[in-house]
């Protein structure tokens, strides 16, 4: 399942890093993909969509659905 969410605050490389480690904290095997440019997070992943965002909302991002 693709999860797409907007993270305006994602600003540099370890702000990628520390939000793909969360996600990967709570579906060990997502694939995620960012894209800096545009504060997008896509998430490929059978995990829940609320929880993939409660793990990024945890790191201190705000987090909005795309």
């Amino acid at each position: 399942m693709k999860t797409e969410f907007i993270v305006a605050d994602m600003t540099c490389n370890h702000c990628v890093q520390t939000i793909t480690q969360a996600v990967q904290g709570v579906a060990p095997g997502a694939s995620v993909h960012t894209d800096l440019a545009a504060h997008r997070v896509t998430i490929e992943s059978a995990a829940d969509a609320a929880a993939l965002r409660a793990a990024i909302e945890d790191e201190g991002y705000d987090v909005q659905p795309a």
